[in-house]
């Protein structure tokens, strides 16, 4: 009987094929997930704008300012430095469970591609605050498949590097709020003028909403659909119990005190010092543009930040920034020739054009203490010299050319001396002068003092008629402040690089002597008449408490107020950019600002008078003759003098017998000492403690 054929064998069931083929892959998913998890964590990083931007320090270490190509500058601030409602407000609208997950919202994530793929295009996204933060700090907004696979492992990266709490203070330090303001310590001042460790409720929830349409969203453009979205956010923070529904409804009623759109600058303090120090790094260091905003360059400079902070005040509180009318400050330390403070114009986020360094400007009568500088160092004038202030048509060049000025409001004094003049601010008598002691003279001297700009050789020079820049004149000025020592101006201390290798530091100051510091002295003790009763600087002298010398200047365009301090020389400016005419009112806005700059900028510093050097004379002078008074001289003045141009001769008028010389009986004045001195000069000046 024949055998059955053979058994045949027994299949192996298909899933178990499958079962091991699924293992498999899952280790070897769990194998390269583990390995780009282990590649990720050791990949560095792209750096971060902050980390390989340039920064600009102030003369207190602080970061004053970032540079950047797209001319973001932000204002980064700790988290503990941020208002606790704006980081629950921000978390509530932007990504609830931010602690809770690793980078990613998955039920989010499959909704938003279930939407896209059903509409045919990508217009949902479920993006966690890690994954914005990735997308901001390190790619583009386009929307494809390219950039949301990069954004993933970066996104990947941030969780595995930072801790939710570094992630959540980068996010609000980069995101953008509109209107220039990057970060929320730039936008809480811009909306609000306050910290954002001082917002409210309500300005949390107005700013939380902002920054997914920052133009939409925008209280400035579109108040009710910011106002809707604050209700949204208040809502949600109401249901997961950050705040009662009581205080939901109250933020949402309350009316928000929003500061005027374009008054203050978003994104950066000293704007204009930042662009003037942009400048000066690439055309005087000849540091690459690329270099300055990619190379991590740390900049250390000279600008004072609680005078920087005056300025500001003073441009905003003098100004009317509603106007056209423009502005410009700048102060030097005249001990230094460090800029310690610059204000280019009243708002940077409307006008960039630094009107500081403008060349363009008249600067008038302020130009005149110049030239009298010139006629006391000569030794050829004294405070005491008199001309005749009347219409007078001069003829000069040979007597082939004619120049016939006026005084303002045709007002005419008569027989006056070099202090009547400059306090008076007399066209006449400036003129006599340069004619007596040269306009090549004068205008020598002006480039001793640092005006760089072109200066013409002719009598009108006198009046200012040749344009200079506001750091020009502060310069300037600072020379006569310093004791006739020029200390070259300097914005700059040192430049470092990434590694903190030195690529530039300024030499140490080295003032070069202009003029001897007797004739300094004597121009300073003029100028102070400015601010006294009958000068053209009288209407602030009541809020300045400190010894002050300084000159108004007023053309057609332009009105100054040049002046200094022992430790600070200050020009200011204003006028309009479009070649308009002032008004009156205008041009008097510049003293104002000074004395207020002048006063807070120096409030922590006790006041102090103007250091007399050797080589100085003071004596006690008959006003009405201009010689040396007698004991018969019911009137008597304290004049100074450069050592040998004192008056010698004495006042006859009162003595009885008629001679010339000390009455009878009586004796000879003498020169006071310093202590002297100086009584009389708070004695005179009762504004400086009294008022």
């Amino acid at each position: 009987m024949p055998r059955d054929s053979a058994v045949p064998p027994i299949r192996k069931r298909p899933f178990r094929r499958i079962l091991r083929l699924l293992a498999a892959l899952t280790v070897l998913g769990l194998l390269a997930a583990g390995g780009l998890l282990g590649y990720l964590y050791q990949k560095e990083l792209p750096p971060v704008g902050d980390d390989v931007r340039s920064k600009l320090l102030d003369a207190r270490g602080n970061v004053l300012a970032t540079f950047a190509s797209d001319g973001r500058s932000r204002e980064p601030v700790n988290l503990s430095r941020i208002s606790p409602l704006l980081i629950q407000a921000t978390l509530a609208v932007e990504d609830r469970k931010f602690y809770d997950h690793i980078g990613f919202d998955p039920k989010g994530m499959a909704r938003a591609v279930l939407v896209n793929l059903e509409k045919g295009s990508r217009t949902q996204g479920a993006s966690t605050l890690t994954q914005q933060l990735a997308r901001n700090l390190y790619l583009s907004h386009e929307k494809t498949w390219t950039r949301k696979a990069k954004e993933a492992l970066y996104t990947l990266q941030l969780e595995m590097k930072y801790s939710k709490d570094e992630i959540l203070n980068m996010y609000l330090n980069e995101i953008y709020y509109g209107h220039g303001a990057y970060g929320i310590e730039a936008a809480a001042r811009m909306y609000f003028g306050k910290a954002a460790a001082e917002l409210n409720l309500a300005e949390s929830t107005m700013l939380a909403g902002i920054p997914k349409g920052p133009t939409y969203y925008s209280p400035y453009n579109h108040m009710d659909n910011a106002k809707e979205r604050q209700g949204i956010i208040l809502s949600v923070m109401k249901d997961q119990g950050h705040i009662t529904a009581a205080e939901a409804e109250q933020a949402k009623q309350e009316k928000l005190n929003l500061k005027p759109r374009g008054e203050r600058d978003a994104t950066v303090d000293a704007p204009y010092f930042r662009d003037y120090i942009r400048t000066l790094v690439m055309d005087t260091l000849h540091i690459s543009s690329d270099e300055l905003d990619q190379g991590g360059l740390t900049v250390y400079t000279t600008l004072d930040p609680e005078m920087q902070s005056a300025a500001e005040e003073a441009v905003q509180k003098g100004m009317d920034q509603n106007g056209e009318l423009e502005t410009a400050l700048v102060s030097i330390d005249p001990r230094s020739g460090y800029i310690k403070a610059m204000v280019g114009g009243k708002n940077y986020r409307t006008n960039q054009f630094n009107h500081a360094l403008a060349t363009t400007r008249q600067p008038g009568s302020a130009f005149k203490p110049i030239m009298y500088l010139t006629a006391l160092s000569s030794k050829s004038m004294t405070g005491l010299s008199v001309f005749n202030s009347q219409p007078t048509l001069f003829h000069y060049d040979n007597n082939r050319q004619t120049y016939q000025p006026r005084n303002f409001g045709d007002k005419y004094l008569g027989e006056i001396n070099m202090r009547q003049a400059i306090a008076a601010s007399d066209n006449i008598y400036a003129v006599n002068t340069i004619l007596k002691v040269g306009a090549d003279k004068v205008a020598e001297m002006a480039v001793k003092m640092g005006i760089d700009s072109p200066l013409q050789h002719v009598p009108s020079l006198a009046l200012g008629t040749s344009p200079v820049s506001p750091l020009e004149m502060a310069s300037a000025f600072a020379v006569i402040g310093g004791g006739g020592l020029k200390m070259p101006v300097t914005a700059i201390l040192k430049i470092t690089d990434a590694e903190g290798s030195v690529l530039y530091e300024a030499p140490p100051p080295q003032g070069e002597a202009v003029v001897e510091p007797a004739a300094a002295y004597v121009l300073t003790r003029l100028m102070e008449g400015v601010f006294e009763s009958g000068g053209t600087g009288n209407r602030v002298a009541s809020e300045i408490k400190r010894p002050v010398a300084g000159k108004t200047g007023t053309t057609d365009t332009d009105g100054w107020m040049v002046g200094f301090t022992p430790e600070l020389s200050t020009a200011v400016w204003v006028g309009y950019d479009k070649g308009r005419n002032i008004e009156t009112a205008d041009g008097r806005r510049a003293a104002p600002i000074f004395a207020q700059f002048t006063e807070k900028a120096l409030e922590n510093v006790p006041p102090k008078t103007f250091p007399i050097p050797d080589g100085v004379v003071s004596v006690y002078i008959n006003p009405k003759s201009g010689k040396l008074a007698t004991a018969a001289c019911p009137d008597k003045e304290l004049e100074t003098f450069i050592s040998g141009t004192e008056p010698t001769e004495y006042c006859e008028e009162h003595n009885t017998d008629g001679s010339a010389g000390p009455a009878a009986g009586g004796e000879a004045p003498h020169p006071p000492d310093p202590a002297e001195e100086h009584n009389s000069l708070w004695g005179d000046i009762k504004r400086w403690w009294l008022n």
